[in-house]
């Protein structure tokens, strides 16, 4: 029985970590449309992410492709470069632009 939940936890424990990551670059593309919707004043909307970059300093750094919908129901794809430190809760909008 403990070998069946051992095995068990070890072919879901990689499964957890991947939705957590997963929620975790979902978060962070919702953060980056929100910061451009209130520095540029427009109603952009997330959609999904269509690729996404990550490097690894002292803070974390993300290139995001995201798909967003505008005012008029248009979907375009937008990259986002985001910081992003894990110990302090600190993120940051470094650029974001329509592709």
């Amino acid at each position: 029985m403990m070998k069946c939940l051992i095995c068990l936890s070890l072919i879901l424990l990689p499964l957890i970590s991947i939705d957590l990551s997963d929620l975790n670059i979902q978060s962070l593309a919702n953060y980056a449309i929100n910061e451009q919707n209130m520095r540029s004043k427009v109603n952009l909307v997330f959609v999904k992410i269509v690729k996404e970059k990550e490097q690894m300093v002292s803070t974390k750094k993300y290139n995001l492709t995201i798909a967003a919908k505008d005012g008029g129901g248009n979907t375009k794809n937008y990259e986002a470069i985001l910081v992003e430190r894990a110990w302090d809760n600190y993120r940051s909008l470094e650029s974001f632009k329509a592709l």
